[in-house]
């Protein structure tokens, strides 16, 4: 009962409003806030308070202009990058190692003869276009040179790709050579615009071979597989810290570009190893037989080891953040670490674990986590397969695609070079991917020294030639040998934060500070405002409440011709037959009412009004009497 009785309050109250009208609201507010100019303008004379209205007014201007500054600053969510070095021990890095060739040429040599022949004819063809000679098939008879002895189907496979070296971000790509429709050879392609120019600006000009790299893309995994550096022969010795290791100690990977790679401490089966302390005593050493001597021509130039030193469970890119290795060396890596930690939305772009972006991350089938490089492959590989038919060899595959070859697929090499040149889908893919939001670098301080030196060389290569195939003879030299040390240089860790640079605690602070240096308000002035706000909306609602019930009264009062009866004059007409108006039909009293109708029921009588009154002749009776006596 009593919180409906509150409540009936509070209804009461609401319908009556605050009691005053604008004018009054207006002159309350200004005579009872805490800021000044209000104050001044009730208070003062004419003159000053003319002068203080626009004071005021220029304040206020200034406090509002100030304020939508602040706010979209706020609102810009910038960051502020905080540095911090801290010491403790930490997660040695996976490390991955790999061939810089691929494959062994004693292995693969029966699936490359005819990339041989390809890479020859297409030298060959170069040579002659590069002095202007009449370029057209060989005949199929002849045999003087081995780009003659070729199918005229695998002469025409060798595309001349002609690159604008003025232009390198948008490469001119023209097929140099055209067959003819007869099928007998090739001329050249005058219909095109640029070939014209060949012959004059020749110098200006750098002519590539694309050779086609679909011969491997058909060989079954296993097989690739088995055609690389196999983890015994390459692994000859391996010591982390105290302890030592195998090539059991690696988990073996394919990789596109080096083919078997091999990854120490990846983190998948079993936890990352620690490092105890800093030092090359307690980091990991490794001695690496690259072979060499089994490198296939045409398509290793580099000799070495290709290595990279990233985070656990995730797929190692060798290409962009790899480093190489010389033989015939000890190369000394000592490692920093930089922790990034970047502030998610609305103050940047950056993804926890790529669930948030648009692109299927085809690096997952090897159950790692995400990277932006996994991302623009895998965008790359999706752009490819939309334009081009197929997939890249050197990505993975999505479900039901096929990798590219010349059989199946004569044009993907042209695709995939404007594919590849093309700053719009470039552009898509970078857009499409995000940057993670927490990230681990490694810095590496490198250092390299011959290894072995002359005077130990010749038994250091009878002992590890001896543990490789217990063999007494020297099958090992300088050439194919690497020796690698990786170690922490410090226990220093520098963590590389980003923190908000505007908080909702700076924006009230920096609001307030405006307000009370223009307006010499407070908090307590704004509640003031805010209830002046409040009234004079809540006038507002009663004012727009009444004009409505009165315009309603209006048409109510416009259906009677004349004014209409009032309450007690309806209730005394109910229930006083005798106070009915005039245009009442009631019965005279006279008049006989009709056989068998019920008679009138008896009214109330009217009040004797006379008697209510007092009699003046008992009055004058009463004095009479007292005077008498």
């Amino acid at each position: 009962m009593n919180f409906k009785r509150y409540f009936i309050r509070v209804l009461h109250r609401l319908q009556k409003g605050p009691g005053y009208t604008y004018k009054e609201l207006l002159v309350w507010y200004c005579d009872n806030t805490n800021t000044h100019g209000p104050k001044r303008i009730i208070r003062e004379g004419p003159k000053k308070k003319v002068i203080w209205f626009f004071l005021t007014l220029l304040f206020a201007s200034l406090v509002f202009w100030q304020w939508g500054i602040l706010i979209d600053t706020y609102l810009s969510y910038s960051v502020s990058s905080s540095l911090s070095i801290g010491f403790k021990t930490m997660k040695f890095p996976a490390v991955t190692v790999c061939n810089a060739s691929p494959y062994k040429y004693s292995k693969a040599r029966h699936l490359l003869k005819e990339l041989d022949e390809l890479t020859e004819a297409a030298l060959e063809r170069i040579l002659q276009s590069k002095h202007g000679d009449a370029i057209s098939a060989p005949p199929l008879n002849s045999s003087e040179t081995v780009s003659q002895r070729l199918d005229l189907k695998l002469w025409n496979q060798i595309p001349l790709v002609l690159i604008d070296e003025s232009d390198p971000d948008h490469p001119v790509i023209i097929d140099l050579f055209e067959t003819d429709q007869s099928g007998s050879g090739t001329r050249p392609n005058n219909s095109s615009p640029a070939l014209s120019n060949v012959t004059s600006e020749v110098k200006k000009h750098k002519v590539a071979v694309k050779l086609s790299t679909s011969i491997l893309s058909k060989v079954p995994l296993q097989e690739r597989i088995r055609m690389g550096y196999q983890p015994e022969d390459m692994i000859l010795a391996c010591l982390y810290g105290a302890e030592p290791c195998s090539y059991r100690n690696f988990t073996q990977i394919y990789h596109p570009d080096h083919g078997n790679c091999y990854i120490f401490n990846w983190g998948m089966d079993k936890e990352a190893l620690i490092s105890s302390n800093p030092g090359a005593e307690f980091g990991l050493k490794l001695i690496l037989d690259i072979s060499q001597q089994d490198y296939i021509p045409y398509l290793t130039y580099t000799a070495g080891a290709r290595l990279m030193l990233h985070e656990q469970k995730s797929f190692p890119f060798l290409k962009d953040q790899g480093i190489y290795a010389m033989s015939g060396t000890e190369t000394s890596i000592g490692v920093l670490v930089d922790e990034l930690e970047r502030m998610g939305y609305p103050y940047s772009d950056c993804t926890m674990n790529g669930s948030d972006v648009p692109v299927k991350n085809l690096y997952n089938k090897y159950n790692t986590s995400y990277s932006i490089q996994a991302c623009l492959r895998s965008c790359f590989q999706a752009q490819m397969f939309e334009n081009c038919g197929c997939g890249h060899y050197l990505f993975p595959l999505p479900e039901g695609v096929n990798y590219c070859n010349n059989e199946d697929d004569p044009d993907w090499a042209y695709c995939y070079s404007s594919l590849r040149s093309s700053i719009r889908h470039r552009q898509f893919c970078i857009d499409s991917c995000k940057e993670t939001c927490n990230d681990t670098q490694y810095k590496m301080t490198i250092s390299m020294a011959d290894w072995p030196s002359e005077a130990s060389e010749d038994w250091i290569f009878h002992i590890l030639s001896y543990e490789r195939d217990l063999s007494t003879n020297v099958t090992l030299d300088r050439n194919g040998i690497i020796k690698l040390n990786i170690y922490f240089q410090e226990y220093n860790y520098r963590t590389i934060s980003e923190s908000a640079a505007t908080t909702i605690v700076w924006l009230l602070s920096s609001l307030g500070g405006q307000f009370g240096f223009w307006m010499g308000g407070s908090v307590l002035c704004l509640i003031e405002f805010g209830e002046i706000i409040i009234d004079f909306l809540w006038i507002t609602i009663i004012n727009i409440i009444s004009w409505c019930k009165g315009l309603k009264q209006k048409r109510a009062r416009a259906q009677y011709p004349d004014t209409p009866p009032t309450v007690s004059e309806l209730v005394e007409a109910h229930t006083n037959l005798g106070f009915q108006h005039e245009d009442t039909n009631i019965t005279p009293c006279d008049e006989v009412p009709p056989p068998g109708a019920l008679p009138p029921e008896p009214g109330t009588p009217p009040p004797k009004y006379d008697s209510l009154r007092v009699d003046p002749r008992a009055g004058i009776d009463s004095d009479s009497d007292a005077e008498a006596s």
